[in-house]
């Protein structure tokens, strides 16, 4: 047989996870003063173990253990083994020593692989991506996350006659890793890892640390992979250790039966340090979790864009979009939405850059409306699970996590059946976002009996200045399946109009901010005070017809110019397609309009309309 291609690694920081049971018996029968020194030297050994005051880099923590197998877990990752060595030895002469019993401990070192994709990073005739080389460097020297729950494990990869991990071709092995990894990346902002190879230092292959605020979301995670082949068919578990952290100021509570935790993380002086990386970590060689993005946890923009090589001005509000996607493919679908971003002064710039196997999206802007606006459409983008939003200064940063089915088309609301009103005065939200949108000069609504929201502006502008604006916008929407149509609609004696057609009304209140940016819009013709107005939408004229719909609508006009109440209405044909029209008009009030939709003339010009039109024409009533 052929001798199977390894993955090749680089190593960072050397782990130990040491774990002690305290001998309660000696505690409760010392002196008072006795256990106060000891208390003191355990306070002060931990506490420059976390400040990190034995080397020049690392991290420490201290979890309590639950169940019988340990009651404390101290977590040191330093450079070197030396370190560790010197590290552990110093606890053994402490005088709170003498009140535990070393019950266990693994060893191991922070590891990166090729099965993560970074093949750039680990040839040295090749220059890595910054984000690339940023993504691993943060997998080998990574921070420890302030979660309240760890659990930690050892596990190796099954050598056994039917599934032999190490008899696969490293494309095999490389493939049931990334379907491994993905389920690691749908726990983005609940759980993060920390991956460290231990072949040839302790009894297994790997140590898995997990880290959480809530314990279920460990198991969820962990009973999900038991499912995927890399688990179910060649991984072997060790012994699991759970456990919940505290600061070093604690350990009179813990040694007390008080309660301790990160629950009140200012009051305790845990540190408020990040998971190692806030992108997809893959899952490395078992049931590895991602160390996708936490939940702002000691994460800023500023640090994220230095990790990922990204510059942009001092000032102003980035987001950083995490997506498992092919860099290749979001890049392709950021370059649409870039053109569009780059229409707006307050744009600051949008890049992508490779994250690992994964990928990220930076977009800067000067203000935190643009910067919400534009995230309405980027986590959209294949593969998001969530995104980061804050200061481009180091101010705060938060962590919004996008979950599936969380896009831009939102949740839709039920549809009114009333052929008086319309949907979107049907409850107190849709109104109020509808008032907003009219403040703005935008006509909001929902076509009676249709699953779709519309938006209507008018503007000043000239039609192919405007046309060239909506085209570029348009081009952006249509990447969005919510998004169905937009266009620009001329007529003889007023204003153009832009139609913007979407499938729910969150889609369409995320497309009215982008649209609010057009040139030079203006109030409808006839709405100069409070009025009701209609839009009679889906006028799809068969071409053969299409005189004759405008003659029609001409001798309607003069029907209409008689009826109390009616100030204004317009036919408008979209300038790309003349059969494709609508119908604007303005009341004094809805009864004068209901009036007319009542009238014998109304119900002989529907009937005319059916041999005429493609379709049938549906109105939204506006205020």
């Amino acid at each position: 047989m052929d001798r199977r291609e390894p993955p090749q690694t680089d190593e960072g920081w050397y782990v130990l996870h040491d774990l002690r049971t305290i001998d309660w018996d000696a505690w409760t029968e010392a002196a008072p003063a006795e256990r106060e020194r000891a208390l003191d030297a355990g306070v002060e050994y931990l506490e420059a173990a976390e400040a990190v005051e034995d080397a020049d880099e690392g991290a420490s923590a201290v979890f309590t253990v639950l169940g019988h197998e340990a009651d404390l877990m101290l977590l040191h990752l330093r450079p070197t083994l030396a370190d560790l060595d010197t590290l552990e030895r110093q606890f053994e002469t402490t005088a709170f020593a003498r009140f535990t019993e070393h019950t266990g401990s693994y060893v191991s070192v922070t590891e990166a692989s090729g099965y993560t994709g970074a093949e750039a990073y680990f040839d040295p005739e090749q220059e890595a991506d910054p984000g690339i080389k940023n993504y691993i460097e943060s997998r080998l020297y990574p921070s420890l996350p302030d979660a309240d729950f760890v659990s930690f494990y050892p596990m190796d990869k099954r050598r056994g006659p039917d599934h032999n991990w190490y008899d696969l071709s490293f494309e095999d092995r490389a493939e049931l890793m990334s379907g491994h990894g993905d389920i690691g990346r749908s726990y983005a902002g609940k759980v993060s890892q920390i991956i460290s190879g231990s072949v040839g230092l302790d009894d297994f292959e790997w140590g898995v640390t997990l880290f959480a605020d809530d314990p279920t979301d460990v198991k969820d995670l962990l009973y999900e992979m038991r499912f995927d082949p890399s688990s179910s068919r060649y991984a072997e578990f060790g012994p699991f250790y759970s456990g919940r952290r505290f600061s070093p100021t604690e350990l009179d509570a813990v040694l007390a039966g008080d309660p301790v935790g990160v629950d009140d993380a200012d009051e305790t002086g845990i540190s408020d340090e990040g998971a190692a990386t806030p992108a997809d970590a893959e899952a490395e060689h078992g049931d590895a979790v991602s160390a996708d993005a936490d939940d702002g946890n000691g994460r800023d923009v500023p640090s994220e864009l230095d990790r990922l090589g990204v510059s942009l001005p001092d000032k102003g509000v980035a987001l950083v979009v995490y997506s498992d996607g092919r860099t290749e493919e979001v890049d392709e679908e950021v370059e649409g939405l870039r053109g569009n971003f780059e229409h707006y002064d307050s744009h600051l710039g949008t890049e992508v850059v490779a994250d690992g196997e994964d990928t990220a999206v930076v977009s800067g802007w000067e203000t935190d409306r643009a910067a919400g606006i534009a995230s309405g459409f980027l986590e959209e983008l294949p593969g998001v699970t969530g995104y980061l939003q804050g200061s481009l200064d180091g101010g705060e940063s938060e962590f919004h996590p996008v979950g599936e089915g969380e896009d831009m088309a939102g949740d839709q609301g039920d549809e009114d059946g009333d052929d008086g009103d319309a949907h979107s005065g049907s409850d107190e939200d849709a109104a109020g976002i509808r008032e907003e949108l009219d403040n703005r000069g935008i006509y909001a609504g929902q076509p009676h009996g249709e699953d779709v929201y519309a938006l209507v502006l008018y503007s000043a502008a000239d039609v192919e200045e405007l046309r060239e604006e909506v085209d570029s916008l348009s081009d952006g929407f249509d990447r969005y399946d919510t998004h169905v149509k937009t266009a620009v609609y001329e007529t003889a004696d007023a204003d153009p109009a832009v139609v913007s057609i979407w499938e729910t009304e969150d889609a369409a209140n995320t497309a009215s901010d982008y649209l609010s940016d057009l040139p030079d819009i203006v109030r409808q013709a006839g709405d100069d005070a409070d009025t009701f107005g209609t839009m009679g939408m889906f006028y799809t004229v068969k071409p053969e017809h299409e005189d004759d719909f405008v003659e029609k609508f001409d001798t309607v006009g003069d029907l209409l110019a008689e009826m109390d109440g009616h100030r204004q209405t317009d036919l408008y044909a979209n300038v790309e397609d003349d059969c494709d029209m609508f119908i604007a008009s303005r009341w004094d009030t809805k009864e004068d309009c209901m009036e007319f939709f009542r009238s014998d003339a109304f119900s002989d010009t529907v009937d005319w309309g059916r041999d005429v039109l493609a379709d049938r024409p549906r109105h939204v009533f506006l205020a």
